[in-house]
């Protein structure tokens, strides 16, 4: 019996009373609109403008979940306007009471069909096949004034009410931006995660770009967990040999062949990084020439700041190491920079990681 109950207490968890607060306002402010919207319009003459009952559970879905897909615009919008359509063609074929059941049902089907399931769509339906004469004598118009205009603003207010209050609304539709920032830490793409989402049926609960950046704040997590807390700070190499953006490719070439490094931070004289200057860069300059056994001569002028790559991959101090596990791995990293007030302090490479590695597989097996 303890375990039967147990499957009746909350499925949700407490809401933070500013959350409760800020879903709450919004849909007083949105159906207040809606109910604004009402008033004016019959004042103008437009008596089939009103209000309708599912509009509350809207705004329900678009002000206390936005990142549902059940909530985003297509399925508020398209949905409930689909939905009235198919119930008012329902209410016309089906004769009663038979067309209550056959209006939502048929409504339903319509609405995942067309990629809009909204569960007010619903709620819709039914109302419509309950009190048909109001339905009827509107037509067809019935699905744009009052359904369509009515939801279509509930949903702008709650576009504009979310992005002022912090949460993100319409949907974060993965782009390619994210797929690369979201593959480099999950090792996944856009289609890998749909995947998963389809596999455990949960596609109308969770979007492919909200799954990802749950699924790499859990792997940070974890992975930061396993470091116990290490950062980049504590690893790194500080030993630096650095050059100017002016020092020229074969002085480069030197000090590469006269240190063991695979890798020279281009730095201004307060140690600001301007680039990264790879062994592989001066490789590529050497191929490029018609005459390798001329390379010095063509390339006495030429400084490091011409080959050397971006400083955008640079990452803070105190970053924790196990949030550069799959940039190392995925992306082929060998080496990056570390910064402290936007100076250069270090530097972090592949070894530094393995060295991490073989350090705590020691202590676990001494464990």
């Amino acid at each position: 019996m303890r375990t039967w109950y147990h499957h009746l207490y909350p499925a949700l968890p407490a809401f933070h009373v500013r959350e409760q607060l800020r879903a709450g306002i919004g849909a007083m402010l949105g159906i207040s609109l809606c109910a604004l919207l009402v008033s004016v319009g019959v004042a103008l003459g437009a008596l089939s403008l009103h209000l309708l009952a599912p509009l509350g559970a809207t705004a329900v879905l678009v002000f206390c979940v936005p990142n549902s897909p059940l909530a985003q615009p297509w399925s508020a919008i398209v949905g409930n306007m689909t939905a009235a359509l198919v119930a008012l063609l329902a209410v016309q074929i089906v004769p009663g009471p038979w067309s209550t059941g056959v209006a939502v049902g048929a409504a339903i089907i319509a609405v995942m069909f067309v990629r809009a399931l909204h569960p007010p769509g619903g709620a819709v339906a039914l109302l419509t096949a309950l009190d048909p004469a109001p339905t009827l004598q509107a037509g067809l118009l019935f699905a744009l004034l009052p359904v369509g205009s009515a939801t279509a603003l509930l949903v702008l207010a709650a576009v504009l009410y979310n992005r002022a209050t912090g949460r993100v609304y319409p949907f974060r539709q993965p782009d390619t931006g994210d797929a690369g920032e979201l593959g480099l830490r999950l090792g996944l793409s856009n289609e890998q995660l749909g995947a998963l989402l389809d596999r455990f049926n949960q596609t109308t609960n969770l979007g492919v770009a909200d799954l990802g950046r749950l699924l790499a704040a859990a792997e940070a997590e974890a992975a930061q967990h396993r470091f116990d807390g290490t950062t980049c700070a504590d690893i790194m190499t500080t030993d630096l040999i650095t050059v100017r953006p002016h020092t020229t490719l074969p002085e480069a070439a030197r000090i590469f062949r006269s240190h063991a490094i695979k890798s020279l931070p281009v730095v201004d004289g307060d140690m600001t990084l301007r680039g990264l200057v790879l062994q592989a860069d001066l490789l590529e300059v050497v191929a490029a020439q018609d005459r390798p056994l001329t390379w010095r001569a063509r390339t006495t002028s030429r400084a490091v700041s011409s080959v050397m790559r971006p400083a955008d991959r640079a990452v803070r101090h105190d970053l924790p190491v196990g949030a550069l596990l799959n940039r190392l791995a995925a992306q082929g990293s060998e080496v990056i920079p570390v910064q402290q007030d936007d100076r250069l302090v270090g530097i972090l490479t592949r070894s530094d990681i393995i060295r991490l590695l073989l350090r705590g597989a020691d202590e676990r097996a001494a464990a």
